[in-house]
């Protein structure tokens, strides 16, 4: 998101985080009302139209919100999203993808508040994993041929009882509804929102074995020491490369292989 959409989707951040703080506020009905929230927004382009649309009052905008909502969620969802069609929106998609965002954080809030955001952390990095390495898997939770219940039953086959029930919720809506994601990029988008939660950033560490624990403490001090945060390490395993590791921290990728070594020393003798 660019300039307005990018101040408003941090106000309603502020705005839920406000909102949850209140514990009698239940975070997993405040994510799914979202959600249904961000399907209408999908399905109604003209809607999210009007709600964008900067030649509306502000105050006309969250009174239509108010009437088209009103008994279909609760009081909180409702507030949350009449403040957000106040704001200033660079383009309509841009509300679809910040309630969606929302819904998911409030998720996430859930898991925080009985201890469980790590777990769903690491599961959510672990089905990635699992997916990544089994093409049948992923053409089954991604084919669109399919029908949606199909593809709900399929991750509660995988993952009921095996997993937080937020991670089997967030799995769920991604290959229901992924909105033109990949399932690889909204898996790796919820992880870094879960990161965000506790002030950190992941980092994929890539190894050609498993590191030691005392591995994995230095390169995360190292790692935050580098970063200025806390760093979270989601870790893989892939017999190819060939000694080191491979860091990746969002779009940055930092190399300490030997096959990246002997790279930089053929480009060397050849420059």
């Amino acid at each position: 998101m660019n300039g307005a959409s990018r101040e408003a989707l941090a106000a309603a951040r502020e705005r839920l985080d406000a909102l949850t703080d209140n514990t009698s506020v239940r975070a997993s009905v405040l994510a799914e009302e979202l959600a249904a929230v961000t399907g209408l927004l999908d399905r109604e382009v003209s809607l999210r139209r009007i709600l964008t649309d900067p030649a509306q009052a502000g105050q006309a905008k969250a009174d239509l919100v108010s009437r088209l909502l009103a008994g279909q969620v609760g009081e909180e969802t409702i507030e949350l999203v009449s403040g957000m069609v106040r704001s200033r929106w660079s383009q309509p998609r841009d509300l679809t993808d910040a309630v969606e965002e929302l819904s998911t954080v409030a998720e996430l809030i859930g898991a925080q508040r009985v201890e469980a955001l790590d777990d769903v952390e690491d599961e959510l990095f672990r089905f990635g994993r699992i997916v990544a390495s089994d093409p049948e898997l992923r053409a089954a939770l991604t084919e669109q041929a399919s029908t949606v219940s199909a593809r709900a039953d399929l991750v509660r086959d995988l993952l009921g009882g095996r997993a937080d029930i937020v991670t089997e919720r967030l799995v769920t809506r991604l290959v229901t509804r992924p909105r033109g994601r990949s399932l690889e990029g909204g898996l790796e988008e919820y992880s870094k929102l879960a990161a965000a939660r506790r002030g950190r950033v992941v980092a994929v560490v890539t190894s050609a074995v498993p590191l030691s624990d005392v591995q994995r403490m230095r390169l995360g001090a190292a790692l935050g020491r580098l970063y200025g945060r806390t760093v979270h390490l989601n870790l893989d395993v892939d017999p190819e490369v060939v000694g080191g590791i491979r860091v990746r921290i969002g779009d940055e990728v930092i190399e300490g292989t030997v096959g990246s070594r002997i790279d930089d020393a053929t480009r060397r003798l050849a420059g």
